[in-house]
């Protein structure tokens, strides 16, 4: 297929999707060298294999899955012509996205608790790990947010339809991407000790 054929709006939509999926790409680099230098740090000494991670962080899993299916939801109310619906999910995975980060910020308060630390003579790299990973993770949910944020406001201004909703389109992608990969590091992070 000749990605230089057809109307200029099937080029812009071709464009903007190649645009997330290289995105998408950095970001998966990005958190494998941070997942690979963890592996290999594992081998170190002082590295604690023994460490739980904290409660709100599988808390903060299942309401980010929930957020995903809310996201479904939103896209399948606008391909039916259901705007209203639409405009509550989208709503509600914003919502439920807000309470992940906050979430979050509890599992960093349960580890602080715990008298680990970022840095500092208490800390280690495992948990130097941890705090990081679980940081840039939620930098990009917030980044997820906005997109949210956008596309609910463009849903609020009629710009969707059953037709016309490729923004709700990607929006969802970058959403989905963003809990799958918190599963994936959740599980990274139980499971490689």
């Amino acid at each position: 297929m000749d990605l230089t054929q057809g109307t200029q709006k099937e080029k812009t939509t071709r464009a903007k999707k190649m645009m997330l999926w290289f995105g998408i790409a950095s970001l998966l680099m990005g958190f494998a060298g941070w997942t690979s230098a963890y592996i290999v740090s594992s081998s170190r000494e002082d590295w604690i294999s023994e460490l739980q991670l904290p409660q709100s962080f599988y808390i903060s899993t299942l309401i980010i899955l929930v957020s995903s299916i809310t996201y479904i939801l939103a896209k399948k109310a606008i391909q039916q012509g259901k705007l209203s619906l639409c405009t509550r999910m989208l709503w509600t995975t914003f919502g439920l996205g807000m309470v992940f980060i906050v979430m979050q910020f509890r599992g960093f308060q349960e580890m602080l608790g715990n008298g680990y630390y970022f840095t500092g003579p208490t800390s280690s790299i495992k948990m130097s790990y941890v705090f990081l990973i679980a940081a840039v993770h939620i930098v990009h949910v917030v980044a997820g947010l906005l997109s949210v944020s956008v596309v609910l406001y463009n849903q609020i201004k009629g710009r969707y339809s059953p037709q016309e909703h490729l923004g709700i389109s990607l929006g969802a992608t970058f959403w989905h991407f963003l809990d799958l990969l918190w599963v994936y590091l959740i599980l990274f992070m139980s499971f490689v000790k």
